[in-house]
Formats: structure tokens, sequence, C-alpha cells
């Protein structure tokens, strides 16, 4: 089913919404961080940046649409930044993310399996601890249709764990929306929502970095290794 572009959507009814220009009060302070960051990968995982923290936290502009959707609890518990480029013009396949990144491996009942990423530990936690998260993802860029917008299903995060081979079979039967944006603007997602991107037919530069949140404690002793 092709794509339209929807910015009525909510969270609480639709799995996404979008902030318009939440995050372009900081937008320079936001790039000048990130500007740290390594340049020559599609994606990086961040870790040990703490002049982001600010900016993620509940008070800060990113983090206060975290706030409203899971309260004051919310915190930022793994970041990536997406660099999408002509040199690095990808494309991503439906999908759910299912994964959580945590400080070390903790053998924990319910949790698994475990992989290790950018050399990060991550995990598949129990679905309803990814349900209850939040994906913000921040447009450091404009994102028109031609840009490789993510394309997401709206309500699929009411499906649970979806096994590989029904993934098409919910997208097929959805109304598949382009998540279109300019540069400051935040979509926030249900974590387990279904997601895809195409390569971009004229592609631009195209960063955005991708913050999952969680109001929840991790059991025994596992930690969220956080920003």
């Amino acid at each position: 089913m092709s794509a339209t572009t929807v910015t009525t959507l909510t969270l609480a009814n639709d799995g996404a919404q979008l902030f318009r220009a939440a995050a372009l009060p900081v937008i320079v302070e936001l790039l000048s961080v990130l500007a740290e960051l390594p340049t020559d990968q599609a994606g990086v995982r961040i870790s040990g940046l703490p002049a982001l923290c600010p900016y993620l936290a509940t008070d800060g502009a990113i983090g206060a649409v975290a706030s409203r959707a899971l309260g004051t609890d919310a915190r930022a518990v793994r970041a990536i930044l997406f660099d999408k480029s002509q040199g690095t013009n990808w494309s991503l396949a439906w999908h759910q993310d299912r994964t959580i990144c945590v400080r070390e491996r903790v053998e924990m009942e319910g949790f698994g399996p475990w992989s290790i990423k950018a050399g990060l530990h991550h995990v598949a936690p129990p679905f309803e601890l990814l349900s209850r998260m939040v994906t913000l993802r921040v447009h450091l860029d404009d994102v028109p249709d031609t840009n490789a917008p993510l394309l997401i299903a709206p309500g699929s995060h009411r499906f649970g764990c979806v096994p590989v081979d029904q993934v098409a079979g919910i997208v097929a039967r959805s109304a598949t929306m382009a998540c279109l944006a300019e540069t400051g603007d935040v979509w926030a997602y249900s974590t387990p929502i279904l997601h895809a991107s195409a390569a971009a037919t004229q592609p631009a530069r195209r960063r955005v970095l991708q913050v999952d949140y969680s109001a929840d404690a991790l059991p025994g002793q596992l930690e969220w290794l956080g920003i």
C-alpha cells in the first residue's frame, strides 16, 4: 500500500505524533554537541556524551516531549545519530525495534537473546517493557517525501511482538504513512510500531537523532546504559 502523509496522528491512538518545531529553539546548540561524533558512519550509537543530557532531560526541549507521554520519570535510555546522504543512501525493511541497551550482561528471566552492537550490550526484553517505551526522532534536517522519510504503520504497536513472517501482512492491511518533517520537528512513536525506510529518490543530507525513553527501572542487577 502506498504511503500517505498525515500529521494529525496522536501517540495515544495511533502510536505516533508530530511535535512541530519542538527542538528548533536548541537546534544550533544540539548540532554543536553532536559535531563531536564521527562523521564517517551512517549510524552512531551514542554513549558517554554528557553535553547531550540537558536536552534529553524531562525539562529539556527534547525530553519534555517524552515526559508528555511517560511522565516525569521518563529517562533517555538509548540514542543513535543517523546520517543519511547521497553516499549513505540505504533502505530499511519493515520491522519492529525489539532490543534495549544495557550497561553489562546480566542473565535475567524473560530477557534475551543478547547481542553486541558497536561494542554495547543489547538484549530483547519482555515485550511489555517495550510497549511502555517511547522513541523520539529529532530532525536535524528537512525530510521531504523525496528524502527517505520514515514510513510507519499506525496502530501496529497494538499487535504485540509481531513474528517476522506476519509483518508484511499487517503492513499490507494498514494505511501506511510517511513521516515528513522540517528541521527541528520531533516525531514521537510507540517504540514497537512497525516502521521502514526507502532509499531517497533525491538524496540530501538527512540527520536524525533517535532517542528511546522509558520510565521503568530494570529488574535485578540490569541497568540501562543511558547516554
